[in-house]
């Protein structure tokens, strides 16, 4: 079974769930093959339980751990949260990253336009979602480079006049 993974992290942002939730955004996840749609909602609001005829929803607030519902997703969506995006990428998984335009001081969004410009994630807002839905081409994402720790730590070393 098909599906999706939204998660907004620590944080709320009740606009994600809720324009993630919405007919037409069912309806463009539908389209696509997607059957289940999990909703990690964070601090938010948490949903009525409901279900479209061809797509289960399901949310909860937080786990100890999302390692598991970013493992069995076949697409994530989710806040532009620097953890957020790095855990789902590194896990190689699609990722489409929302923006939340309320914030102040929006860093998220360079974030995601980096992410982007290396071709590793689509983002949109909001109100783009369900077209951002209806147009991806997952096949276009390219893996995210893993991250070399020994480097860093060689780097400290130097700096610390331990080698």
């Amino acid at each position: 079974m098909k599906s999706v993974f939204v998660t907004v992290g620590t944080t709320s942002f009740d606009e994600l769930i809720a324009t993630a939730r919405s007919p037409p955004a069912l309806q463009a996840l539908q389209s696509r093959g997607y059957q289940r749609l999990v909703l990690q909602v964070g601090r938010g609001s948490l949903p009525q339980p409901s279900s479209s005829p061809a797509v289960a929803v399901e949310a909860f607030r937080f786990k100890e751990s999302l390692a598991e519902d970013l493992q069995s997703a076949d697409l994530v969506i989710s806040h532009a949260g620097a953890g957020s995006c790095l855990e789902t990428l590194e896990k190689g998984k699609p990722l489409i990253v929302v923006i939340n335009d309320k914030l102040m001081n929006n860093h998220q969004l360079e974030l995601a336009k980096q992410l982007h410009r290396d071709g590793c994630v689509l983002y949109c807002n909001c109100s783009t979602l369900v077209e951002t839905l209806q147009s991806m081409d997952l096949s276009a994402l390219k893996p995210f480079p893993p991250g070399q720790p020994e480097k860093f730590a060689s780097f400290l070393d130097k700096v610390f006049g331990l080698q």
